[in-house]
């Protein structure tokens, strides 16, 4: 039952940050959702600065249970798997001491460039746990996930492109919608990954088989066929 509870928290970490996305920037007036980044919202200076670092807060605990829900879950089946989950731990814990950007437009500080650190590092975070993770739940998971590493890298690359005009103040049309769907990506794979633990789990527990063993089973069988 713990590490259920565990698991679930991957599921609960996305529909937290999702709302979060969908709820801060309301109370910024003249704030835009397409043109502007994530992380404008938290930053010096910003009216919702202190709003979504709460949150933040919330969603990296929930991170950080959702990975050593991971590890206890591949005790003793998946290397791959508990190393994924121990670096999901590493990004939910750098996440409280991200160091926040000025606002757009406002003269560079030691802090930006660390924020822009901290973000390569948790997308490297992110993209190697996603790889290592791949290896265990079958096929069709494995697939999914380099779809999702491929989204993440395509748009966050793209929001990346504009970053330039960002730091002079300039305006950036659907900077903040190529970030969104890179960030969206990686939320709807750690709920994925999550919901197929649980499934899993339980399928064991009433005496079923894991899906990766079903095909394991399903090769075999047509092998003995042929």
């Amino acid at each position: 039952m713990f590490t259920r509870l565990l698991l679930a928290a991957g599921l609960l970490s996305s529909l937290l940050y999702a709302f979060t996305l969908a709820f801060v920037p309301l109370l910024w007036e003249g704030y835009s959702s397409s043109g502007q980044t994530a992380s404008e919202l938290s930053a010096i200076g910003a009216p919702t600065r202190s709003l979504w670092v709460s949150f933040g807060i919330v969603y990296a605990l929930f991170v950080v249970a959702f990975g050593w829900g991971v590890i206890r879950w591949a005790a003793g089946k998946s290397r791959s798997l508990s190393i994924a989950g121990f670096l999901l731990i590493i990004y939910g814990a750098i996440g409280p001491f991200w160091p926040p950007m000025h606002l757009r437009g406002a003269e560079l500080t030691q802090t930006d460039n660390l924020h822009i650190t901290f973000t390569v590092a948790a997308v490297l975070l992110m993209l190697t746990a996603i790889a290592f993770a791949a290896a265990k739940p079958g096929k069709w998971f494995r697939l999914y996930s380099f779809i999702t590493m491929v989204a993440i890298l395509v748009f966050g690359t793209l929001a990346g492109t504009a970053a330039p005009k960002m730091a002079a103040g300039l305006p950036t049309p659907l900077m903040g919608v190529w970030q969104r769907i890179s960030i969206g990506a990686f939320l709807l794979w750690i709920a994925v990954l999550s919901a197929v633990l649980l499934l899993s789990r339980e399928e064991a527990a009433s005496g079923g088989s894991p899906p990766e063993a079903r095909e394991e089973e399903k090769a075999r069988s047509s092998l003995l066929t042929e």
